[in-house]
């Protein structure tokens, strides 16, 4: 039996396949469908964990007790795990363990393009390289297996286009696997120095083991063609490269780290020249080079952004532009959504001159214009921290017109050991938290702010201003951020408090409430004065009527969801409801 699948779709019926019992995961684009999908099989047990490092731990803890786990997160969340990651490198398995990396070539939705290929060099652990859907399901099954065989975590790296892309997939039934049971093994699982000297020589013949079986390895196989040119490439660039060098013979990689040197040789060998084709950093090309094999890679490849045929042809062809000018879709930027509960806070930071070290969320998009209103965004959680940091550098005084800019997902994620940080260290933080009920920019996915539970049963809600309470804080608001002027007296509130204040600005996300009545401009009260466009809504657009002097401002009826922020700042009561409003 066939089925249409996603990669993502794909890893989750591998794992219940593979008879997994346990899979943990913090939503990050691209891998958020995997735990999505793993979480409509009830044989497995699910969770949205609070962040990736935790996810790790409780999938490790599922291994020690002798059950498969699999914990899924995109590749910067692999930075948030790296610690138990490594540890686990060392430490082994009981139940097989599979840590999926989804990484974002491109930078589609994340800070950077790192290549997690390191992380499996780096931890000694074997990495696995799907090439389509299909793979995806079958190496999510394998790596269970090497898992157990070789007493290892297996990373299974996949990219955006493999997450995100669909092909046809070979669906089998599911293996039910035993829990083992815990059995206490201190010399393998508690990693102290006495222990870990003894584990990695462990590792290190390990790892000559994998090596061994990556040479028979059904996945990493050559297909002959033309002799004249070799391809050595893994991944979604194997799809690539086969479309642009169709003739050519090809040695694909699925295990990628450890390397069968003995059929990269015997490749090298029978072709007069080589081609590493591989999306990110020259890794492959950089062992192969090792070996002493002479093969051409990212002097022709380039280093950055995502591979795609176009980008592989135009490094080896030579293509005749055509005179016809193509059509151009023109760029639109992204913005916040009409509605969104966020809009308000922003406004108000950009209006009182506010410095906002901000952090990774959908709100970070009040950065951009006409709002103004985000100056920093590091990581999850820095906006806490690096507030701390500038106000020990620059002084209390500086803290007085400084805000650190935070979801609630976030919050919990890394937020509460910089808020814990700030009190215990005498800090004068002014930490803001957006509540909009949701993870919003992955896909509305539950968290404890919430209550809610990977499978959509009811947990227990933890609200954040118990947590700030708990922590030390004295101040502590909760204000609705659509009421600009209880948003500003609050904000103002916070600044000139000595100590660490939190607010928390609550309003579901617009796209989880139903739409209120739309609001209209009147065209006789309307004098073109624009500031209802500060708020940058995308509902408001202005316009140049035939025979009028100034501009008029119009609201997009299909786009407007009722808020009424834009009314708050009209002075002449020109924005007015479509009809009689039931609210």
């Amino acid at each position: 039996m066939k089925s249409l699948l996603s990669g993502n779709e794909a890893v989750a019926r591998g794992a219940w396949e593979a008879g997994c019992i346990v899979a943990t995961a913090y939503p990050g684009t691209p891998s958020t469908e995997i735990l999505e999908n793993i979480s409509k099989y009830p044989e497995i047990n699910s969770e949205w964990s609070v962040n990736e490092k935790v996810a790790l731990e409780v999938a490790a803890g599922a291994s020690f007790a002798g059950a498969r786990a699999l914990v899924a997160m995109k590749h910067v969340g692999l930075n948030v795990a790296a610690d138990p990651f490594f540890t686990m490198g060392y430490s082994g398995v009981t139940g097989g363990l599979v840590i999926v990396s989804a990484d974002d070539p491109g930078m589609w939705s994340s800070q950077n393009e790192q290549d997690n290929r390191h992380y499996g060099r780096h931890a000694k652990v074997p990495v696995l390289e799907p090439a389509d859907s299909n793979e995806a399901k079958i190496f999510t099954r394998i790596g269970f297996e090497i898992s157990e065989k070789y007493d290892t975590p297996v990373l299974l790296r996949l990219t955006t286009r493999i997450c995100h892309s669909s092909c046809l997939v070979d669906l089998g039934q599911r293996k039910e696997t035993d829990i083992k049971g815990y059995v206490k093994d201190m010399k393998k699982r508690l990693v102290l120095p006495a222990h870990a000297r003894v584990l990695h020589t462990i590792v290190e013949e390990r790892l000559k083991k994998i090596a061994a079986y990556s040479e028979l390895f059904r996945y990493n196989k050559i297909e002959r063609g033309d002799k004249t040119l070799g391809i050595i490439t893994s991944g979604v660039s194997y799809q690539y490269a086969k479309e642009v060098f169709p003739d050519a013979s090809f040695l694909k990689l699925s295990l990628t780290y450890p390397l069968p040197e003995k059929s990269i040789r015997k490749f090298a060998k029978q072709v007069r020249r080589i081609i590493v084709v591989e999306e990110g950093d020259p890794i492959l090309e950089t062992e192969i080079k090792a070996m002493g094999i002479r093969v051409t890679g990212k002097e022709k490849i380039p280093l950055c952004g995502e591979l795609t045929t176009r980008v592989l042809r135009d490094s080896f062809f030579k293509v005749r532009k055509s005179r016809k000018k193509e059509g151009r879709i023109p760029p639109r930027p992204p913005v916040l959504c009409p509605g969104c509960p966020h809009r308000g806070f922003f406004y108000i930071v950009n209006k009182l001159k506010l410095v906002a070290t901000g952090d990774i969320g959908c709100y970070t998009l009040g950065a951009l214009p006409p709002l103004n209103a985000m100056d920093t965004c590091v990581c999850m959680g820095a906006s806490v921290t690096n507030a701390q940091g500038l106000e020990k550098a620059l002084g209390k005084d500086f803290s007085k017109k400084l805000v650190a800019v935070l979801g609630d997902s976030t919050f919990f994620h890394s937020g509460i050991t910089g808020l814990v940080n700030a009190v215990y260290n005498k800090g004068n933080l002014n930490l803001i938290i957006l509540d909009n009920f949701t993870t919003a920019m992955t896909g509305h996915q539950p968290h404890p702010g919430t209550g809610k539970l990977a499978r959509g049963e009811q947990g227990k809600r933890i609200p954040p201003e118990e947590i700030a309470r708990g922590c030390g804080v004295e101040l502590v608001r909760v204000v609705n951020p659509n009421d600009l002027k209880a948003t500003e007296e609050a904000i103002k509130e916070a600044l000139a408090y000595d100590g660490v204040a939190v607010l928390i600005f609550r309003r579901p996300c617009a796209l989880l409430v139903k739409p209120r009545t739309p609001y209209r401009i009147d065209p006789e009260l309307c004098n073109g004065c624009r500031l209802c466009l500060h708020i940058g809504c995308p509902a408001i657009s202005l316009i140049s009527p035939r025979g009028r002097e100034k501009p008029l401002a119009v609201v997009d009826e299909a786009l407007c969801v009722g808020c009424g922020l834009c009314v708050q700042l009209c002075q002449r009561d020109a924005i007015v409801l479509t009809e009689k409003s039931d609210a």
